[in-house]
C-alpha cells in the first residue's frame, strides 16, 4: 500500500495559528492523528475545543510546550511515543513577523524574538523527533519560510536571516534522513523520511479577507492550500521531496 496521510501521527507545532488550525482539520479529515502543540493551553482548547482524552473520544489531542526548552520538547516527544506509540511528521509552523525600518534599524529585541520564534523551535523539535521520523515508513518534517529570501531587503534583514537560518538547519535534518537512509555506504535503505521547505509570500486566510474585502492579496497563500500541500506530503516520494523548497506561489 502506498503511503498517506491516514493514520499518521503527526505533531503541528504553532497550532493555534490561522496556518495550524487549517492543517490540524486537514490532517484530521485525511484520517491522520493530529496533535496541536502550542505554548497556551487556553489558545489551544479556544482554537480546538476541549482537549481530547487519551480514550479516542473524537477531540483533538493538545499538548501546551515551551518549543524553546529543549528539554520541555524531549519530554514531550517521549510523551507522545508513549502515548501514541509513534510520530510520523513534525509539521512546523512556529514563527512571527517582525521588520521595517534601515539595516542600522534592525533592533536586537526583534532578533532575540526572531532566533528563539524561528530557529530555536524549529531545532528543538527537529532533534527531539529526529529518530522518530527516521523510523517511521513516511516520517515528514517540514518548515514555511518566505519567497522574500530571494531577494531580501534591509527592512527584513532579521527576518530574512532567521528564516535562512531555518531553512539551513531544515536542509541538514535532510541531509541526515538521507545519509542514514538511501545514502548509507553500507546496506543502503529506500528512502522513507524528508524534510521538506515550504516557501510562501505571505500567509492568507478569511478573517484577512473579511477584514479588507476591497484587497486583493496577490502572491498570498491561503492558509487551506498550505495545509493541503502539508497533508500531500505523507503520499509522495520521500527520496524526491527531503531537501526540496517547495514554491507554493506559484
Amino acid at each position: 500500500m502506498s503511503p498517506s496521510a491516514e493514520g499518521a501521527v503527526v505533531v503541528v507545532a504553532g497550532a493555534t495559528a490561522a496556518s495550524g488550525v487549517a492543517t490540524v482539520r486537514a490532517l484530521r479529515a485525511a484520517g491522520a492523528t493530529a496533535i496541536a502543540v502550542g505554548s497556551n493551553a487556553e489558545r489551544l482548547a479556544a482554537a480546538f475545543g476541549p482537549p481530547s482524552s487519551e480514550a479516542n473520544d473524537g477531540g483533538v489531542p493538545q499538548r501546551a510546550c515551551d518549543l524553546a526548552d529543549y528539554a520541555a520538547v524531549q519530554a514531550l516527544a517521549a510523551e507522545l511515543r508513549g502515548t501514541f506509540g509513534a510520530v510520523d511528521g513534525v509539521i512546523h509552523l512556529v514563527g512571527g513577523w517582525r521588520g521595517g525600518g534601515s539595516l542600522a534599524e534592525q533592533s536586537d529585541e526583534d532578533w532575540d524574538f526572531l532566533a528563539r520564534s524561528a530557529i530555536t523551535t524549529l531545532r528543538n523539535t527537529s532533534r527531539a523527533f529526529f529518530d522518530d521520523l527516521l523510523a517511521s515508513p513516511r516520517g515528514r518534517f517540514a518548515m514555511v519560510t518566505s519567497t522574500t529570501l530571494d531577494r531580501p531587503t534591509a527592512g527584513i534583514a532579521n527576518y530574512a536571516a532567521a528564516k535562512a537560518a531555518a531553512e539551513m538547519w531544515t536542509r541538514a535534518a535532510a541531509e541526515g534522513f538521507s545519509a542514514a537512509q538511501s545514502g548509507r555506504k553500507e546496506a543502503p535503505v529506500p528512502q522513507a523520511s524528508a524534510a521538506v521547505v515550504l516557501a510562501v509570500k505571505a500567509l492568507l486566510d478569511d478573517a484577512m479577507r473579511t477584514a479588507q474585502p476591497e484587497r486583493r492579496f496577490p502572491g498570498y497563500t491561503h492558509v487551506d492550500e498550505l495545509a493541503a500541500r502539508v497533508v500531500a506530503l505523507f503520499a509522495e516520494d520521500a527520496a524526491t521531496l527531503n531537501g526540496a523548497r517547495l514554491d507554493l506561489t506559484a
